[in-house]
């Protein structure tokens, strides 16, 4: 046993010295390698140190959206489309390609309508909060792009006074019954803004001004008056005063959308009653030619025959005469804007493109193109609310 453990003790000492032996010598290697090679595993540490590093990204400079205009061309010929329609690619597609096919250069589009909302989404943060903006044309700067590569010259429409959404936001700002006790509405149900409310001509303003930045050429201005058809005898005008002088209130919302909108640089057009051409008085509406005449570029009188009375000028339907009606309304308007030192080149009437007091075909429409250059006019839109045209009335 203890020669065992002898030689156990033995063993155990040479294999001790052994492992000293190699352990020394692969530390001399160690050192020695690390001597021969410092720059090398300096590399390799500064190498590692930098794959864990977080390098700064490149941030990349975010686009700025710049809205692209087109110029008035010297003749507008063009029609006018809801916003809905204007959202719905296959239908618009079909208008957009009779404009490409015919003399047709220009549309109106729907900014706001009858119903007070807008067509699409605004920008303008302030208009985003009270909410009117629907997403009815989701494309709305794409679709306006697209418009102008085809050189189609672009209107935006706004229906000013006659505005539910705002007045139910805003019942202070509205037209009321004779008591203020009650919100007034027209023949149609349709509730009214102020057409005195300097807080109503600033949201129309927000509105433009944002259109501007969608890409829209013109700025058109519709139901820019009082109203015309309700209970008038039970109607009151809030912030309007004394209102004996319709026409000179509305010459103030005229006068204050061209002082405000004027930076834009963009044409204003306004579209008036047909009558306005030929009736010196303000139709009791407000709205008198050569009070409009300073402040917009383009007047756009709605001299649509069948919205002429019976008897108008001797005839019982005006509707089926719309080469009368119309070459009387744009002599007559012509003149008047001579007469004030103006110009008959602000004229683009709109016309019937619709079934109303009598069926309107080619030739109806024919007839009405006729009128406007027989009166030495060129330029002219076509309205029909459902957006159903007579491509066979356009020349090619």
């Amino acid at each position: 046993m203890r020669k065992f453990l002898g030689k156990n003790k033995k063993v155990t000492a040479v294999v001790s010295g052994v492992f000293i032996f190699l352990f020394l010598g692969s530390v001399g290697i160690f050192v020695k390698s690390s001597g021969n090679n410092t720059q090398k595993t300096n590399f390799t540490y500064i190498k590692d140190e930098s794959q864990n590093k977080q390098e700064n990204p490149v941030v990349k400079k975010e686009e700025v959206y710049k809205p692209t205009h087109i110029e008035t061309p010297s003749v507008v010929r063009g029609i006018y489309m809801t916003g809905y329609v204007s959202g719905t690619k296959d239908w618009r597609e079909k208008l957009v390609k009779m404009i490409d096919e015919t003399e047709l250069n220009a549309v109106v589009i729907d900014i706001k309508d009858y119903t007070g909302r807008l067509s699409y989404i605004p920008d303008d943060p302030d208009l985003k909060a009270i909410g009117s903006g629907e997403n009815r044309i989701p494309d709305i700067k794409d679709f306006i792009k697209y418009l102008h590569s085809k050189n189609i010259y672009v209107i935006g429409r706004i229906a000013v006074f006659q505005d539910p959404y705002f007045v139910n936001l805003h019942p202070e700002l509205a037209v009321k019954n004779k008591s203020g006790t009650a919100l007034w509405k027209d023949r149609k149900g349709i509730k009214w803004l102020s057409p005195c409310s300097p807080k109503v001509w600033d949201y129309i303003i927000k509105i433009a001004k944002d259109a501007e930045y969608q890409g829209f050429d013109e700025l058109n201005f519709d139901y820019v008056r009082f109203p015309s058809d309700g209970n008038m005898s039970d109607i009151s005008y809030p912030s309007c005063g004394n209102v004996s002088d319709k026409s000179e209130k509305i010459k103030e919302f005229f006068a204050y959308l061209n002082s405000n909108l004027k930076s834009l640089n963009r044409p204003l057009s306004v579209d008036l009653f047909g009558m306005t051409t030929t009736n010196t008085d303000d139709l009791n509406i407000g709205q008198i030619l050569e009070k409009a005449e300073p402040y917009f570029d383009y007047i756009c009188p709605m001299v649509y025959p069948s919205h002429y009375p019976p008897t108008y000028n001797g005839y019982k339907n005006p509707a089926a005469y719309p080469y009368e009606i119309i070459k009387k309304a744009m002599d007559t308007a012509s003149s008047r804007l001579i007469a004030a030192s103006s110009t008959p080149l602000k004229l683009r009437p709109w016309l019937q493109d619709f079934d109303l007091g009598a069926k309107y075909t080619e030739e109806m429409v024919r007839k009405e193109k006729q009128a406007v250059y027989d009166a030495g006019l060129k330029s002219w839109l076509l309205w029909d609310p459902a957006n159903k045209y007579t491509p066979a009335a356009l020349d090619k």
